[in-house]
């Protein structure tokens, strides 16, 4: 296969009918302005693992020894059902915002579960993708016709990770 070829088995391997959307930078910004405040829901905490505390702003994990914001965030918007507000982390100094928003972020393979809603915000579906391609999961659900979207979201914890729609 020569080099051409194996460039575009990568693009279409790569292209999904669905893009990754991470919180917005002005989520971080704000968040990160509240720790310095001393806000009380917004504490300073350095990662002591590598798998322990997942930026939802750059979608990948604190190395031991970062520091990180943890805050309050409303993937649902209140006056709903299925809103909630739960604890997320971005880092603490500036990161880039995760921009492959065709590609699954490789840090999050593994332990995502992930519900589809429908415009109103109620969840019409859930999966949870341990050993399997998540990518076929999310285009599993959003073969609904009244999924609007999808949030992936920590098997373990239960926090946001980040949001899915369709491209």
């Amino acid at each position: 296969m020569r080099n051409a070829e194996k460039r575009a088995l990568v693009r279409f391997m790569k292209t999904s009918n669905f893009r990754i959307v991470p919180i917005q930078t002005e989520v971080a910004e704000t968040a990160r302005r509240a720790a310095k405040a001393g806000a009380a829901d917004h504490a300073i905490v350095v990662a002591d693992s590598p798998h322990g505390y997942p930026c939802r702003h750059c979608l990948r994990w604190a190395q031991p020894g970062e520091r990180v914001i943890l805050f309050p965030y409303a993937s649902i918007p209140a006056g709903h059902p299925y809103s909630e507000i739960g604890p997320i982390f971005v880092h603490a100094e500036t990161c880039q915002r995760y921009s492959a928003t065709d590609e699954y972020p490789a840090d999050f393979r593994n332990g995502r579960a992930f519900r589809a809603y429908d415009e109103n915000y109620n969840m019409i579906d859930a999966e949870v993708a341990n050993e399997s391609e998540p990518g076929l999961v999310i285009e599993k659900l959003l073969q609904n016709p009244e999924a609007a979207f999808v949030d992936a979201r920590s098997v373990t914890r239960g926090c946001f990770t980040f949001r899915i729609q369709r491209a």
